[in-house]
């Protein structure tokens, strides 16, 4: 009996060691798609918190990020938040947007650049890309303005998203809004360290948005920044991210607020992030340049361009697959990626495609063109961290010229 309970206990371990051995492989082969890259300087602000015991959400690590940040992109005041939305949320707040008010959004993006919107039971209006930048559309934008214009319902703002590191149109789009008195939130929560025409992405809108969530191009774990030149509204910024407590010996609240602030230690991160930032451009912009080496001749792949006069951080790598000349379709590419555990996604599915947003209005390019839709039909980001080596570069290089080629052989065949 013993003997085999034995016999039992061994073998049960031995399964365990080669499935945690299997594991271990697949994690260790694994290539993400967008993973954390720490510069080693972080730990000496961390441990600064600790020392000193600032671990709650106000301290030294904070209020340097925020001057550090403030400085680097050139802004008078930054406000260290707990993420990127909750930043878009505050910025929508010190633009009093309220019920009945619309805002006019970009659609191919992230869901959280809208999301505030509703929270402030306002209503999103989408307005598309253009086949340039992939950014808001000035185009579809001016009809849109036209049409509340003669509806007599402007919107209250217009939230601009720098898609994938790359500047939207900005002079004119901000044209635009100045023409009808709207303020801009740019929403640079991916474009971080990128720059329009000699400006840092991020500072051309009223408000300013950074996202520093664990995929971004420097990190805090979790956190934004929302920036402006605009010194009061940042005062009120603060104030309405620590709950909106009113300056009495009591706890007494004449606003509703939010608890939004950044942790110290989380601050802290930050600050050892923000370091190595042009290091980190320039290891994104690297990658893109060899897949763009190794792929543009490929028929069909069309890589996301960098317009005149700005430089893209190149937060991700995203192409497009024209599925007739490339003879794969973006989605086949996915798979075949995906098969060889690496970590690829389709561009953003665009907002007005989104069930919660179902029905509400949206702006094409053209009357009969959604360029939006087409980026989301055919649009793919390849791994783009910057600490990736580059053998697991051309491994992904390897898989998608392999996929490409199957395919291909495959349609001949039939043909």
């Amino acid at each position: 009996m013993n003997v085999i309970f034995l016999s039992i206990v061994v073998k049960w371990k031995k399964e365990k060691f080669v499935l945690k051995k299997g594991v271990k492989d697949m994690m260790k082969n694994r290539i993400f798609l967008s993973p954390p890259h720490l510069s080693g300087n972080e730990q000496k602000y961390i441990n600064e918190a600790f020392e000193t015991n600032w671990v709650a959400p106000l301290g030294p690590n904070i209020d340097a990020f925020e001057k550090e940040i403030a400085n680097y992109v050139g802004a008078n005041e930054a406000v260290a938040v707990s993420s990127g939305t909750a930043a878009i949320h505050l910025a929508l707040c010190l633009l009093d947007v309220k019920k009945g008010d619309t805002v006019f959004c970009s659609s191919l993006t992230f869901i959280a650049s809208a999301n505030p919107i509703i929270y402030q039971g306002a209503e999103p209006v989408f307005i598309d890309s253009e086949p340039e930048t992939w950014n808001m559309s000035p185009q579809a934008l001016e009809r849109a303005f036209q049409d509340g214009s003669h509806e007599n319902k402007l919107p209250k703002a217009v939230i601009v998203v720098n898609l994938y590191g790359q500047s939207a149109k900005m002079d004119e789009i901000m044209s635009i809004c100045s023409r009808y008195n709207v303020p801009i939130i740019e929403d640079a929560a991916e474009s971080f360290g990128g720059t329009y025409k000699g400006k840092a992405s991020g500072t051309l809108g009223l408000f300013g948005i950074y996202s520093f969530n664990g995929n971004k191009i420097i990190t805090t774990s979790g956190g934004g920044m929302i920036i402006s030149n605009d010194q009061e509204a940042m005062n009120k910024a603060r104030f309405l991210a620590t709950q909106a407590r009113d300056p009495a010996p009591y706890y007494q609240h004449s606003n509703i607020g939010f608890n939004y602030r950044m942790s110290n230690v989380l601050a802290g991160i930050g600050r050892g992030q923000l370091e190595v930032l042009p290091k980190r451009v320039a290891e994104r912009r690297r990658i893109f340049e060899q897949y763009y080496k190794e792929l543009a001749n490929l028929p069909g792949i069309y890589f996301m361009a960098e317009l005149q006069n700005t430089q893209s951080n190149r937060w991700l790598t995203a192409l497009t697959i024209n599925e007739k000349e490339a003879g794969v379709t973006a989605g086949e590419v996915l798979v075949a990626l995906t098969k060889e555990n690496i970590e690829a996604r389709p561009v953003w599915k665009p907002l007005h495609l989104q069930p919660i947003f179902d029905g509400l209005r949206y702006y094409p390019h053209e009357k009969n063109e959604s360029v939006s839709d087409r980026l989301f039909q055919q649009g793919l980001c390849l791994p783009s961290g910057s600490n990736m080596a580059f053998n697991d570069q051309m491994r992904v290089i390897k898989c998608i010229k392999e996929s490409i080629n199957s395919h291909m052989c495959k349609r001949e065949l039939q043909a």
